[in-house]
């Protein structure tokens, strides 16, 4: 059998070699034979290490007898954070979380104190740490939490542990995480570049009301939309507060971004950025950035240059689908001029595709109102 890793906080648990139990490789080789929790008796721990054996007991604690749940719950106990950090161990205490009873649930959470951190931090564990954080009565959230303060930031840029900021700012109360959400201030562009702080920010803004905080972590935002719409990761949290935000924390966007719209939608992460503002802007604000992209002249340059270009035909289909009939009809018959040029290059062809297909549909709507004038 495969041994769990030592757990080098709590005397370790390395289960003997030579203890490979015959009832695993029974379980596993009779697929015939529908077992029961009460027949792996002094199994449960190995059974939590094996694939099938996890996936067994998980199955089974849904719908367990509370005689079943005590047994278990006496079996994992004293090896809770050995399977903790254990990849098929993990899930059965997460599980228990999930169907243990109430004082089951407070115990097992108790295991966890002084383990807060390194469990966050490790692949396994902070998966149980998040189950914990969604499950346990509030008193040992707070006390779990507690336990990260002063490593904050070293959670955020952990691949594992920004799971569990994530959680925490989901799950717990605001006023009992302020410090975790003090140290983002003056630091929220910075996180918003970063793969994993990207995902924290947007936390931030769903879940975080305080006025105080709310408006501080705009601001910063707001004082570097440009950069942030080009960014890889930033462009996420732009796009963000263009779909969840207040109507003034848009149009502070679409202004910042507008006279940049056609340089823009040229760009990879930024034209995603365009098609959010033409998606969630107001009519006014849309005519603004509409009248960007056809440009000053009868050639439309800005419009021609946009349909060549791999990011920002996307954009232009964008407009195409959120625009007005009046607006749409004007673009299109901007466009149509430039059909067969479009159709030399590579991303021309996907406007001359769209256009054709409006084209058709406006030409057939105006046959039916000509048919039955109003």
């Amino acid at each position: 059998m495969r041994n769990l890793a030592p757990w080098h906080l709590d005397g370790g648990c390395n289960i003997d070699e030579s203890f490979a139990s015959s009832l695993l490789e029974e379980f596993k080789s009779n697929k015939a034979k529908s077992f029961e929790l009460s027949e792996i008796v002094g199994h449960v721990v190995e059974f939590s290490a094996d694939q099938y054996g996890s996936r067994f007991i998980q199955q089974k604690l849904e719908t367990a007898t509370i005689e079943e749940k005590h047994m278990v719950y006496q079996e994992i106990m004293p090896q809770a954070l050995a399977l903790m950090t254990d990849v098929f161990g993990n899930y059965v205490i997460q599980k228990f979380f999930e169907h243990g009873f109430p004082s089951q649930r407070r115990e097992l959470a108790n295991k966890l104190f002084s383990h807060v951190l390194t469990l966050s931090l490790q692949m396994y564990g902070c998966r149980v740490i998040q189950k914990a954080i969604e499950v346990v009565d509030l008193d040992q959230k707070i006390k779990m939490v507690e336990e990260l303060d002063g490593h904050v930031m070293r959670c955020v840029r952990d691949q594992n542990g920004n799971h569990v900021i994530q959680k925490c700012i989901e799950c717990v109360p605001e006023e009992a995480i302020h410090f975790i959400i003090s140290t983002f201030f003056d630091q929220v562009v910075t996180l918003s570049t970063h793969p994993y702080g990207c995902r924290v920010i947007q936390r931030v803004l769903e879940h975080c009301e305080d006025e105080n905080t709310q408006s501080k972590v705009m601001d910063e935002i707001l004082g570097a939309v440009s950069m942030l719409a080009q960014d890889q990761y930033g462009n996420y949290v732009v796009q963000h507060v263009l779909e969840h935000g207040k109507p003034h924390e848009r149009s502070a966007i679409i202004k910042e971004l507008a006279g940049k719209i056609v340089q823009m939608s040229q760009q990879k992460f930024a034209s995603n950025v365009v098609e959010k503002c033409l998606t969630f802007g107001g009519p006014a604000e849309r005519e603004l950035l509409v009248n960007e992209m056809l440009g000053t002249t009868d050639e439309n340059e800005p419009l021609q240059a946009m349909m060549k270009d791999q990011f920002a035909n996307y954009v232009v289909q964008k407009v195409l689908e959120t625009c007005d009939d009046q607006q749409r009809e004007l673009i299109l018959s901007r466009i149509k001029v430039h059909l067969n040029a479009l159709k030399k290059y590579t991303y021309g062809k996907h406007i001359v595709a769209r256009v054709e297909k409006l084209v058709a549909a406006g030409e057939r709507r105006a046959a039916q109102s000509a048919q039955h004038p109003a």
